[in-house]
């Protein structure tokens, strides 16, 4: 039986993912990391709605609040301001990272989850990253994660062969909206807004890139702006 340990953040692109694992995996387990973001308590609350529609073996909440001692990311450093510019527009600077980069953040979430899949014996570890919608993050990329994949499988038992697994890599934010409408992921519980705990801004990169994606996909966004 397929064991997977799945990172939910409560965005949409984790729920879709965890969606998926649902459908590939006998037993979940979903794990939540808090990293010190504005967003941390309306994350964790749509985690817990995703743990209760799902209902996985077990679900962890993990806090990692060093990100906001690290600091350099508009999400964890509450000094540095949220862009409301489009990340869509062609004209920005693509080479140069966004604000919004967590350096690392998705090594070291990696490696909270191959540590809980090795202690559980899961074989699999499920993330959400997008490489196309990315902003390009280098952390959200095919190659680093194929890197993070042989590492962990050096850095555990032999017989563990633990595998990343992205379901999403290479899907549009639209193809990601049809594919969880098309398996009933319940995206009314997912959160993207980088800024705020109760209405959605719609102004801040996230939710312009989810507000893009539905208006694409011919379909109305569930959660309220």
């Amino acid at each position: 039986m397929k064991k997977g340990v799945i990172l939910v953040s409560g965005g949409m692109d984790s729920l879709v993912t965890a969606a998926i694992a649902a459908k590939e995996c006998g037993k979940l387990f979903m794990l939540h990391i808090s990293y010190g973001q504005r967003t941390a308590e309306k994350e964790l609350k749509s985690f817990l709605k995703i743990v209760e529609h799902y209902r996985p073996q077990r679900h962890l909440h993990v806090e990692m609040d060093f990100f906001k001692q690290i600091g350099s990311s508009s999400l964890t450093d509450f000094n540095i301001e949220i862009p409301l510019t489009d990340r869509t527009d062609k004209k920005k600077d693509k080479q140069q990272l966004p604000s919004t980069y967590v350096p690392f953040r998705n090594g070291m979430m990696l490696s909270v989850a191959a540590a809980w899949a090795e202690a559980i014996a899961a074989n699999r570890i499920y993330i959400g990253v997008v490489e196309e919608d990315s902003s390009g993050y280098p952390d959200c990329r095919n190659s680093f994660i194929k890197q993070m994949e042989r590492a962990i499988q050096l850095g555990t038992g032999e017989d563990d062969n633990i595998n990343i697994v992205t379901p999403l890599i290479r899907k549009s934010k639209k193809e990601i909206v049809l594919t969880g409408y098309k398996i009933k992921a319940p995206l009314q519980y997912s959160w993207s807004c980088y800024l705020n705990n109760d209405k959605a801004c719609g102004r801040c990169d996230s939710c312009r890139l989810r507000l893009q994606a539905f208006e694409q996909a011919g379909l109305k966004d569930p959660i309220e702006y």
